[in-house]
């Protein structure tokens, strides 16, 4: 192992899906060295996806899921063997956003008594009884803006801050350089042990990026379009913030990994035509407009975002063009269409996720230079 792997700090992921967290986690700089996905299927396109990407950079190390155990079944003890098979080192993280159905307002909102909602309280209690260095917790804003599911969320927070100073922010992926506009809440906890000082509340510097910071109301987005049209592109509008640049022209479709993967349309086309360029306020068939940010990835079962100027929907590469996921992410084909949209749905978009732990190295940066 050469040193600078060495010197990184490695990290636990659970709830791993197609990894885009822990692909923002070794963008940033840290070593993700143990994995967790339930789900068959995504295990396999984490492992193909990861091994890809990773290749494309020039690191030939292979991505594995090292435990499809269900999180409810596997030991503190049965995650540092496999992790930490010289022992566990001083110095660790813990990142995951469990599953987030019970608390998502298109959900069941069923919260903490939910079968999901369940796995955000084995994660808690996997942080105090593996006691990293720090942790990030990411998961959807109505676990912290409805009432009942926020009381108990502080319940559990009390627990775990005898032992780490926690933050939480919500950040939105389209102020990150991200075609999409999508909050998620983000808690992160540093022990209290490493800090060694007092701490006010909203201590942790979640980042700012100032290029595209409040963008919603900083540039006069398109308004709808009827379909086929060609609408003008707004004056100033920052095309890497529209839905245009993710893509994929038909001529392009057999050369670009994933682009020629996408649902047909098996309704009535004629009534399709009437849906207009940017009409995302419907139920289902939302059509997204070139000249806009994308409301989410992908929504429902096996329901995709219509293509602005095309009568058809996205294509597997154009949803995770809209997660920010690199081009050398490569699903493999014989996989289950549906399963992959439903994974790129669920993923934290990578830039954001790089974002996040960038500040968060920095951060852990300056306290052991603080130590010295």
């Amino acid at each position: 192992m050469s040193k600078n792997i060495r010197n990184k700090i490695p990290v636990l992921s659970f709830y791993s899906g197609g990894g885009f967290m822990d692909m923002g986690f070794e963008k940033a700089g840290f070593e993700i060295v143990w994995t967790n996905e339930f789900d068959e299927t995504f295990a396999k396109l984490h492992a193909a996806g990861i091994t890809s990407w990773r290749k494309s950079i020039g690191n030939a190390t292979e991505a594995e899921i090292f435990n499809t155990k269900s999180i409810t079944e596997i030991s503190s003890e049965e995650i540092v063997n496999e992790a930490f098979p010289n022992g566990k080192p001083r110095d660790f993280g813990m990142i995951g956003g469990p599953p987030c159905q019970d608390f998502s307002i298109n959900g069941k909102l069923k919260g903490f008594s939910g079968e999901r909602g369940k796995l955000t309280v084995i994660y808690f209690n996997k942080i105090l009884e593996l006691l990293p260095s720090f942790f990030v917790m990411e998961n959807v804003t109505g676990l912290v803006r409805r009432k009942e599911t926020n009381d108990f969320l502080n319940k559990l927070l009390k627990r775990i801050k005898r032992k780490y100073n926690v933050d939480s922010k919500i950040l939105n992926s389209l102020n990150y350089g991200v075609p999409q506009n999508r909050e998620r809440v983000f808690f992160i906890g540093v022990r209290k042990d490493l800090l060694k000082r007092k701490i006010k509340s909203n201590w942790f510097p979640f980042p700012v990026n100032e290029q595209n910071n409040d963008v919603i109301k900083k540039y006069g987005w398109a308004d709808k379009t009827p379909f086929g049209e060609t609408p003008i592109r707004p004056l100033n509008l920052k095309i890497e913030l529209c839905v245009e640049s993710c893509l994929v022209a038909p001529e392009s479709e057999l050369k670009i990994y994933n682009a020629n993967e996408y649902f047909p349309l098996r309704t009535n086309l004629n009534k399709l035509l009437n849906i207009q360029e940017g009409e995302t306020n419907r139920p289902s068939f939302k059509r997204l407009h070139r000249y806009r940010y994308s409301p989410t990835a992908c929504y429902g079962n096996n329901e995709v975002h219509l293509h602005p100027y095309q009568n058809r929907r996205l294509s597997v590469r154009e949803a995770l063009r809209i997660q920010g996921v690199p081009e050398g992410y490569i699903l493999p084909s014989e996989l289950s269409m549906s399963k992959k949209f439903k994974m790129i749905g669920n993923g934290v978009p990578v830039p954001l996720a790089e974002a996040i732990a960038t500040a968060l190295k920095n951060f852990l940066d300056k306290i052991s230079e603080m130590k010295k």
